[in-house]
This record gives structure tokens, sequence and C-alpha cells, in this order.
């Protein structure tokens, strides 16, 4: 690895993980203080709570096409055009929330449909339909996010985020229980203390964004202009493939953990844990990914292609060096791991079997989502969702079901039968992207010597 450009990404990359890693605490935090309440509450927050987040990532795949537009801008030395660009991500973003925002509308009703019981579907409901209302706030701050990293700007998102994560606990504190005279909502609290912090964070964000030196020529809130269909095309061109590919995956992992609950408790338990902390080391990368859009699409806006390449292939390395250590702690260290979440002696071992299959999944994972990350700075996106979609519900899906509960002739390997599954489409993702990658940007060498 190169070091100074390493340090460059780097540089751009933690104030995001850290301001991820708020982000994922506020839905951590829900579910410790509505499990306080009854374990009907958790149900209930845990049910809205999976169609809130299917929501939320596939509207931020979409607006992910702000970072690499704004990017080639600023690369272009065209700053004067990102003002009514950003507008109109802002104006699509709010046309994305409202979509949502019927659905959640057309879901809530369905709930009692599911075979929950009915007071846990009538909390899961009025959870959703509160949280909802914090789907404008999320759309616009998720636009403002991608042009603030655009311009290499990212700390601000870092201490807003970590701010609304602490203001999150005593507002679920005063909405959870009823303190100062508020009623006593249980885990709908939940719903309306997140929509509250969404908004407080889409506004402190606008504000810092209105009074600092650093956005003056560049902030989209002033000389508002009307919906402009050129530009429009160009955002939803660039971020539909994106946000499917965020879809086909949130909503993957979703579908197994309904499929595994035949497998009893104690599978569900290990998977969940599993998972959880891949999250966890997931945020990482993801920001890396994040901070190489950046970067490349600087480097391609200016047309220095062979910057470009040089960055994205550093990026890849520094995601392999991230993806052996994460690996290591997690295949070395997997009963230490588990068990910070459970004393259940078959819970442990189980997840610790998951855990080391999540060491070596790292590798194809950290190693996709990084490249994902470079491709979308050569504004690279229709390819690498057609892949995912391969990956996931052409081979993961089936191959995981076949390997879980196996056939006639050969008996299934239970929840490890996902997990195996899941190391092979991504490992196809991650060989497939770097392949696209690497033709891609020489391709662009050729084409524009220096």
């Amino acid at each position: 690895m190169r070091l100074q450009d390493t340090r460059a990404t780097w540089q751009l990359a933690w104030p995001i993980a850290v301001g991820q890693l708020a982000s994922t605490g506020t839905a951590f935090i829900d579910t410790v203080m509505a499990g306080h309440v009854s374990a009907g509450d958790l149900a209930a927050v845990s049910v809205g709570s999976s169609i809130w987040v299917t929501l939320i990532v596939t509207i931020m795949g979409f607006l992910l096409a702000t970072s690499p537009m704004v990017a080639h801008q600023v690369g272009a030395d065209d700053t004067a055009s990102i003002p009514s660009l950003t507008q109109q991500a802002l104006l699509q973003a709010l046309l994305l929330a409202a979509i949502a925002w019927v659905i959640t509308r057309f879901i809530a009703p369905i709930f009692p449909l599911l075979g929950l019981e009915p007071d846990i579907a009538r909390k899961a409901g009025e959870f959703l339909k509160a949280i909802s209302l914090g789907l404008p706030a999320f759309a616009c701050y998720r636009v403002l996010y991608s042009y603030s990293a655009a311009l290499k700007h990212t700390k601000p998102m870092m201490v807003i985020s970590i701010f609304c994560l602490l203001l999150n606990i005593p507002t679920n504190w005063i909405l959870i229980y009823g303190h100062f005279g508020f009623t006593a909502l249980g885990g709908v609290g939940c719903g309306w203390a997140t929509a509250f912090c969404v908004w407080v964070n889409f506004l402190l964000l606008s504000f810092w964004i209105l009074r600092t030196k650093h956005y003056r020529h560049t902030h989209p809130f002033r000389a508002w202009q009307g919906w402009n269909p050129s530009v429009q095309q160009q955002l939803f061109k660039l971020g539909l493939p994106i946000g499917i590919m965020f879809l086909v995956e949130v909503s993957a992992f979703s579908l197994i953990a309904l499929i595994i609950a035949r497998l009893g408790t104690t599978s569900v338990a290990a998977h969940q844990i599993a998972l959880n902390f891949s999250s966890l080391t997931f945020m990482v990368p993801m920001a890396i990914g994040t901070a190489l859009t950046v970067r490349v699409g600087h480097a391609v806006g200016a047309n220095n292609f062979e910057q470009a390449r040089a960055i994205g292939k550093n990026g890849i390395r520094l995601g392999l060096f991230i993806a052996i250590v994460t690996g290591c702690v997690m295949i070395f260290g997997s009963h230490w791991v588990s068990g910070w979440y459970t004393d259940d002696a078959a819970v442990l071992k189980l997840a610790g079997q998951l855990i080391v299959l999540a060491g070596f999944f790292q590798f194809s994972d950290i190693t996709q989502v990084v490249s994902a990350g470079v491709l979308r700075g050569y504004k690279i996106t229709r390819a690498p969702m057609i892949i995912h979609m391969t990956a996931f519900w052409l081979i993961g899906m089936p191959v995981g079901y076949l390997l879980t509960f196996g056939t006639r002739n050969h008996d299934g390997l239970g929840i490890r039968g996902y997990w195996i599954a899941l190391i092979i489409a991504l490992t196809f993702t991650a060989l497939s992207l770097q392949i696209l990658f690497r033709r891609k940007s020489r391709q662009l060498l050729v084409q524009h010597p220096k």
C-alpha cells in the first residue's frame, strides 16, 4: 500500500465510520430500552424496525448518486453547478420520502395478518407510523451527507451523529417510560424518539452548512430552482441501480432471518449474534468505500484516470488489510466474541462456529463493498447491481437453502449452510467487481492517454 494515499483515504473515512457506528447505536439503544418494558414491546420494535431499515437503506442507496456527481464537479473545478445539483437531489429525496411514507401506511395494517399477537401487531403499526415521520428529514440529511463528503468535509456528520445518539437516550427515557408529564408509550415511544432525533440531525447539519465558511460558495440553500428533468434523469439513472443493490442485500438478510426461524431459537439467536458483530465490523470498510467514491470521483472529474485507478487499487488493498485484522479476530477469538452476547452454552457454541465463518466472510464482503465504492466514483452502478442480484438471489439464497436444509440424500448443515452460501455469493461478487474495475479503469486509460 502507498502510505500517503492510504492516509488520505483514511483521513476522509474515519469520521464517516464513527458517524455510522453512532447511527447504528441508535437501533441498539432502542432495542435495549424497549426490552426493559416488555417482550411484546421489544417484538413490536423489532418488527417495525425491519420495515424502517429496509426503507431507509434503499433510500440511502438511491441518494448515494449525489456523492459521485458532486465529486466529479469538484474534480472538474466546476463548483458553480454544485448548488443546483444538490437542490435537485434534495427534491428527489423529498419525493422518495413521500413514496416511502405511503408504503408505511399500506404495510402497517398488514401486521395483524402476519400471525402476530394483536397487541404486538398494533404496537408495531404505531411504531412504524411514528418513526416514518422522520423519513423527509432522513432523506434530505443523506443528500447533505453525500454533498459534504464530496467536499471532503466529514467530521461535522460524525460530531452531529454522536450528539444525536446521546440525545436519543433521554428522549427514549421520556417517551418510553413517561416522564415530565408525557404519557408512557412503551416501544412506540422509540419510534417518536427516533423521528425527533432524525429531524434534529438534519437541522443541525443544515445549520452547520449555512454557517460554515467551507460551504459558502456551494451550499444549496439559496436561489431555489424548480424541477430540472435533465438533472433528475442523471441522478435517477445513477441512483436507481445503487438503491436496488442495497435493497437486494438488505432484503436477502431479512428473508434469511425468516427462513431459519424453523430451525429453532438456538439457531436464530446464534445467527443474530454473528450478523450483529459482522454489521459492526462492516462500518469501517463501508466508510472506506464512501471515501473512495469521493477521491476517485475527484480524479475522474479532473480527467486524471491514472490517479483514479491508483487510488482505487490502493483502497482495495487497504480493505484487504482491514479484512485480515477483523477476520483474524473472528476466526481466532470466536468464543470470546460470542461470549459478549450470551451465557447460553448451546447458543455460545453455535455462535462461535458462525463467527469463524464470518471471519472468512470478511475477505469477500469487505472487498466487494470497497470495490463498489470505487466503481461509484467512476459513475458505474448498473453492472454492480446486476452482479449483486446474481450473487444474492441466484447463488446465495438457493445454495443457502440447500446447504441449510439438505436434500433427500444429504443432511443439511443447519444455519451454517447459509453462512457458507453467503461466503460463496460474496466471493463471486468481490471477484466480479474486481474484474469490472480493472477492465473499466484500463479502458479509460487507453481512451484518455496523458
